[in-house]
């Protein structure tokens, strides 16, 4: 294994990582650990000096994504893992990632149980976006979620300019690398109850997400998103105009202005594609 760096973005976990990072240390002697203070104003500097740990500080919050990105471009590891600094996830199952990874793969997520969800509500949540990107990806998505995830450094690098400051980047790197054809594969994990407070609004947050996913479904396959829009909009001008010719013996106007919505929803589409193809291309 190349050299390891690991990521951990924080924003007041000092209580998790005083009993995080001695264990990370203890289980990757090695690796390179950065802590990405995101805006804290509890004794998160002072426990990583302690630890003998690196510590990027912002002045401000800048969000759980803009710790990612801040802490991907200092690594100086081939090989990337991130995890949260709230006591989540075992030091231990670094290792199970790795092994993973190594077997050619240039993401390994680790993917949470039922018993490992942050209530039934979050499980709920995160169960229908596990469906959703199922579908608009055609590959198995087992936590579309997780902060878990060890990822070779040079793959993840050329999508930082795609991830949103705030939360879910991890939907978004890992529907990029499904976009780009990098194997994606998912180690099962257990995760614990966090340390302290979480940082996430169910509600606002769980909207975010789910714009998020169409978002990405965008720029990954427009036309799995636009295409059944499309052909909505024409079966409902062809029942519209079904249902006036029986009753009325005419087209109406409402008729036309579906079928016209089912033409430029598909045009879109295929503008929509053909911008996704630049997106992801490559001068040799």
């Amino acid at each position: 294994m190349n050299r390891l760096s690991i990521i951990l973005p924080a924003k007041n976990e000092a209580p998790a990582l005083a009993d995080l990072l001695p264990r990370l240390r203890a289980a990757q002697p090695e690796a390179e650990i950065i802590v990405v203070d995101d805006g804290s104003t509890d004794d998160t500097r002072r426990i990583c000096t302690e630890v003998g740990v690196r510590c990027l500080s912002s002045p401000y919050s800048m969000g759980n994504g803009a710790s990612i990105k801040r802490g991907a471009r200092a690594a100086s590891g081939e090989v990337l893992v991130f995890m949260d600094g709230d006591g989540q996830h075992d030091p231990a199952d670094v290792a199970r990632l790795l092994a993973k990874l190594e077997e050619g793969h240039d993401l390994v997520v680790g993917a949470r149980d039922w018993d490992s969800q942050a209530g039934v509500g979050r499980g709920v949540a995160n169960t229908m976006y596990n469906w959703l990107a199922t579908r608009m990806t055609g590959h198995q998505v087992a936590d579309l979620t997780s902060g878990f995830r060890a990822v070779r450094a040079d793959k993840f690098r050329e999508f930082l300019y795609l991830l949103p400051n705030g939360f879910s980047y991890p939907t978004t790197s890992t529907m990029a690398f499904f976009r780009s054809a990098y194997p994606v594969a998912y180690v099962p994990i257990k995760a614990a109850q966090r340390v302290g407070k979480s940082h996430i609004r169910p509600l606002k947050d769980g909207i975010r997400f789910l714009l998020i996913i169409f978002k990405i479904a965008t720029l990954y396959s427009p036309l799995k998103l636009f295409v059944p829009a499309s052909a909505v909009f024409f079966l409902l001008g062809c029942l519209n105009y079904a249902w006036t010719f029986m009753h009325d013996g005419r087209l109406t106007n409402g008729s036309t202005l579906l079928w016209s919505a089912a033409v430029i929803v598909f045009l879109i589409g295929l503008v929509s594609e053909q911008i996704t193809a630049l997106t992801y291309r490559r001068d040799a």
